[in-house]
């Protein structure tokens, strides 16, 4: 019991000393991180490229209009030829529910990969560094001498390149954005012509502020300060979760070697730092995994070319998880954690679910609603009659117009109601009046069937419904 008790005090212990060895950088410093190539840099690009769908996805033209618009004003969702309006917007609460799990999945298998590799954040991050790099030096000892230079007329228009590159960015930004919710060639000649609507400029004004000052200027602070799941990773993971991470078994003691000395005597790593250099955020993956670390995997990219240098096999920082590290002992296998079993029955039935409402999706919304005050009238002729409120939504491109008859009840006649015209994207509601004379009334409550055929073409609506007569 002593020696169990004495084994847990050790690692919190060890614990202790290594989280007090951590160095969050809280907007100190600025970190200017070295670029290097290798395999993680090629995936982090081709990660990157996803967002010019974002950039040229407004400009698809589909049927002389815009492929994909979420027309906010009319309501309306269009997505190439299929319209979804507020009535099938459970789709969209799917996708989302998709989309999160898939994030809780990846995070729990592989890390932040969205970070590292897709995030808006990281990704306008990366663009803003590699101008600055450009222009005033790719590398921590080149921007240092430039910044610390004094004041010239050559160092003020760098400046100004720089600021001038990254606004131009930040402004395409923005435009890009509101061009999803409206038409882009439309939005571009209101521009010009400074006729845009004042909430557009609101909104790419927005944008422009916040992508300038956010990848910009905070850069790695918006991951450590401001993105929540940054917070929610922590309780993601688990020791099978593969990580980069350092291999200290193998690594240790580090220390610089010179040329002609042996290195039997010391670890793996040299102590280049380099790894720490082209990191992101900062941060030292020796130190242990951290809440900075994105999982980029740009530090193995560093820490392999530099074991190309010293003739030492790759792996001394890898993707592993803590239970490989810590207890020389291999991942569980995928298929054998239990919770990948739960995210996928989840995925699967929003998959399901947003598939089985595209395919189901009607070109019209028809509803009737029966008059409660009063429940039916009996006429003077002893007929009983009763009142409804039809609408019909039209979902399709074109003014539809519906004839209406009903069904169910031996003797029953629609008034108010025959024909009915509606344009695109419009809710018509009328009132119709349905008689029965009294000796076809059978009973109190009969079912009724409103039926809606569009002319022109095969689209029949139906609504059943009830009729209400004395007892």
């Amino acid at each position: 019991m002593n020696e169990e008790l004495d084994k847990t005090v050790n690692n919190v212990d060890d614990i202790y000393e290594e989280v007090s060895e951590w160095h969050i950088n809280v907007g100190g410093i600025k970190i200017v991180a070295k670029r290097l190539a290798g395999r993680f840099r090629t995936l982090k690009w081709l990660g990157m490229s996803i967002w010019s769908l974002f950039f040229l996805g407004p400009y698809l033209r589909w049927n002389e209009s815009q492929a994909i618009l979420f027309d906010l004003p009319n309501r309306q969702f269009n997505i190439f030829s299929i319209t979804i309006y507020p009535q099938d917007i459970w789709m969209l609460s799917l996708t989302l529910i998709f989309f999160a799990i898939l994030l809780a999945v990846v995070t729990s298998v592989a890390g932040r990969v969205f970070c590292g590799f897709f995030c808006f954040q990281t990704v306008w991050t990366d663009i803003f560094t590699i101008i600055e790099g450009k222009i005033e030096g790719n590398t921590p000892p080149k921007a240092l001498k430039f910044n610390n230079a004094p004041w010239t007329a050559n160092k003020l228009g760098r400046k100004a390149l720089k600021h001038g590159l990254w606004l131009l960015i930040a402004t395409l930004t923005g435009i890009t954005f509101v061009s999803w919710f409206t038409d882009v060639f439309q939005l571009w000649k209101d521009l010009f012509s400074f006729q845009a609507p004042l909430f557009a400029l609101v909104v790419i004004g927005a944008f422009i502020g916040g992508t300038y000052v956010f990848a910009g200027f905070m850069r790695e602070q918006v991951c450590f300060w401001l993105c929540p799941y940054a917070r929610l990773q922590g309780v993601m993971y688990d020791q099978d979760t593969i990580l980069p991470a350092y291999d200290a078994e193998r690594g240790e003691p580090r220390g610089r070697i010179k040329k002609g000395q042996e290195q039997s005597s010391k670890g793996s790593c040299i102590d280049c730092n380099v790894c720490v250099a082209v990191c992101p955020t900062g941060i030292d993956i020796r130190k242990g995994q951290q809440e900075g670390c994105i999982t980029c995997g740009l530090c193995i990219d560093a820490c392999d070319s530099i074991m190309d240098k010293v003739n030492q096999p790759h792996g001394l920082i890898r993707y592993a998880s803590y239970k490989e590290l810590h207890h020389n002992a291999r991942s569980i296998p995928l298929y054998k954690r239990f919770r990948l079993y739960v995210y996928g029955l989840i995925m699967l039935g929003a998959i399901a679910g947003i598939i089985n409402g595209f395919m189901t999706l009607s070109p019209t919304e028809f509803k009737v609603v029966h008059e409660r005050q009063p429940l039916f009238v009996q006429l003077s002729d002893g007929s009983i009659q009763n009142k409804y409120t039809v609408k019909i939504l039209n979902k399709t491109k074109e003014t539809i117009t519906v004839n209406f008859n009903i069904e169910g009840i031996e003797g029953a006649t629609l008034h108010g109601l025959t024909e009915m015209i509606v344009e695109p994207g419009k809710v018509i509601p009328v009132t119709a009046l349905v008689r029965v004379p009294e000796k076809y009334m059978i009973s109190d409550l009969s079912p009724i069937v409103f039926k809606g055929i569009v002319v022109d073409s095969d689209i029949t609506v139906e609504y059943k419904s009830m009729f209400m007569g004395p007892k």
